[in-house]
């Protein structure tokens, strides 16, 4: 073969290749396995669009894990989170996914622990020195008996997941203070408040002590509480009852998923 025939035959070749390259695009490696554990602040109680093979688990598609899930492409994703667990539910029914190529957790728990629901259902049909009376009875336990709960929990994700980064995320301030806003008095709001920055800055520095991320979503909520005006959760709700006080889809896609996605 002459010269110029050798180049053209090349110079055809590497336009070739170049084609299916610009048609292709760069490849893309999967995200890392990811599992999402924890309570309905992680299933998406309250975001609708719900898998209604989760049953009372009250998993939503629209919840911070499938918007991460979807996002980020991870190669397995698992999501065992469930409304209404404590930490005890966590350890004996939700770590199944772990294993040793899990390569990213997510969770919140502890809330139920404390006594969340109560405490609501408390401030809603109480006296304001009910509210303060029950409110300091969580802050107690989330003080004095959770840290070692949420221990549990953390040594038992680390045993089952030794290679994944751990993303503890936190639950938001309920409620806007300082506006006027028609339902509980201002010493309820104030006390709920309260009661949210306790219990983050105990599962913070209980997360800090296992070598896991603390995903803070005050900072995401914040001007996005009950009372704002532009709410990202539910206040109470008549039908179905278990969404109130529960982050709407765009306290998942706005408050939750942001702090995920920076954290991981």
């Amino acid at each position: 073969m002459r010269p110029t025939k050798s180049l053209s035959a090349l110079a055809t070749l590497i336009l070739a290749m170049m084609f299916s390259l610009l048609l292709t695009g760069p490849a893309h490696a999967a995200g890392p396995a990811y599992v999402a554990l924890g309570d309905s602040y992680s299933s998406g109680n309250g975001a609708g669009n719900y898998d209604s093979a989760s049953g009372d688990c009250h998993r939503s598609f629209s919840a911070y894990p499938y918007l991460w899930k979807n996002a980020h492409a991870p190669s397995s994703f698992a999501d065992t989170s469930c409304s209404g667990a404590v930490t005890t539910n966590v350890t004996n029914n939700q770590l199944g996914p772990l294993n040793s190529t899990t390569g990213l957790v997510s969770i919140t728990i502890g809330g139920n622990d404390a006594g969340f629901s109560d405490v609501m259902t408390t401030c809603v049909a109480g006296s304001d020195s009910d509210c303060v009376n029950r409110v300091n009875q969580a802050e107690a336990y989330a003080q004095n008996t959770l840290p070692a709960r949420l221990d549990a929990v953390y040594n038992a994700i680390r045993a089952k997941a030794p290679n994944a980064k751990v993303v503890v995320l936190g639950y938001p301030r309920m409620y806007t203070l300082n506006v006027f806003c028609v339902g509980l008095s201002d010493t309820k709001h104030r006390k709920i408040d309260e009661a949210a920055d306790v219990i983050d800055n105990v599962i913070a520095s209980r997360a800090a002590a296992h070598g896991f991320v603390f995903g803070d979503v005050r900072s995401t909520f914040n001007g996005h509480e009950l009372c704002s005006g532009d709410d990202w959760l539910h206040a109470l709700v008549a039908s179905p009852s278990w969404e109130s006080y529960h982050p709407r889809a765009t306290g998942h896609s706005s408050g939750y998923y942001p702090v995920l996605n920076a954290k991981s």
